[in-house]
């Protein structure tokens, strides 16, 4: 395993946890709109601290102005649908029931922009190996969630 898989794999770990940390808050507030945003605020001032210590350079005031407009609220617009729903549904459905169905449609979305090249990604063609292990991911998250 890579450095990076390693990386990804605590990623990922770290989203289910604080997924359920969040969702319990949600139920705690009777509110998983507020979940969602005390996860926000609080997120923003962890990562505005990043920013500080981390940035060694800060992009030029062209570079900002070049910046698509659509980018600076569409990934936030789809980050808060996303996490409001998890809050929403891990107590309705469960963690795992809820993060298998999250990451078939992560995986999904993943291949076709890595296939089209969306927003600017390497490209990564479908093949029939990349569908057949998409299609048998399906099948495991239907083996995994049925009753």
């Amino acid at each position: 395993m890579s450095y990076l898989s390693l990386l990804a794999f605590m990623a990922g770990a770290a989203i289910a946890t604080q997924a359920s940390m969040n969702a319990q808050l949600g139920v705690l507030l009777r509110n998983p709109l507020l979940g969602t945003s005390v996860a926000f605020v609080s997120s923003l001032l962890f990562t505005l601290l990043a920013v500080i210590v981390f940035t060694k350079k800060y992009p030029s005031l062209e570079a900002v102005r070049a910046v698509p407009s659509y980018l600076w609220f569409s990934g936030g617009l789809l980050s808060a649908f996303g996490i409001s729903m998890f809050y929403y549904l891990i107590p309705r459905m469960g963690i795992g029931v809820m993060m298998s169905y999250a990451l078939t449609g992560q995986i999904i979305v993943a291949v076709i922009a890595g296939h089209y090249g969306w927003f600017d990604l390497p490209t990564k063609p479908l093949n029939g190996a990349k569908l057949v292990g998409v299609l048998s991911l399906i099948i495991g998250i239907v083996l995994i969630n049925r009753e």
